[in-house]
């Protein structure tokens, strides 16, 4: 498999994967995303439409770049996430909130996904933490792929 290749399929895969993994710890284990959480999603959907553009659109290697310049972004705000999880710095939103029993109108049963603390960590890395991990490296071969001819 050509480098091209290589770089297409994993600036397809890794966004996927991760979103994936993302939705499947909010609705299959209750795990509900802050906004920093949502901030780090963006980028994904972005590389995941940029993954397959680069497969039929021409230049094909500026797309996949694109693709992997997009992971790199949600792993550097997974890196900030983190930080702010960790308490090594302030963040700069508002907590979110989860959804709530009954009308849209019913804030009874809201309750608020804290921005600074990890709802779930292995071996001491939060999801945040992961995200920045796997996205800054991933990212940064799909761009190096992309960018290297033979």
């Amino acid at each position: 498999m050509s480098g091209l290749n290589q770089a297409r399929a994993l600036a397809f895969a890794i966004p996927a994967a991760l979103l994936g993994g993302a939705y499947i710890a909010q609705y299959g284990f209750g795990l509900y995303p802050c906004e920093m959480c949502w901030w780090q999603r963006y980028p994904h959907f972005a590389a995941v439409a940029l993954a397959l553009a680069s497969w039929v659109i021409v230049p094909h290697r500026v797309w996949a770049a694109l693709a992997g310049l997009a992971i790199i972004t949600s792993g550097l705000i997974g890196g900030f996430h983190a930080g702010v999880e960790y308490h090594w710095w302030e963040g700069i939103t508002n907590c979110a909130t989860t959804p709530g029993a009954g009308s849209a109108f019913d804030f009874s049963n809201v309750s608020v996904v804290r921005c600074d603390a990890a709802p779930w960590e292995l071996f001491g890395i939060s999801l945040a933490g992961y995200n920045f991990l796997i996205s800054t490296i991933g990212g940064i071969v799909v761009v190096a792929l992309a960018a290297f001819r033979k």
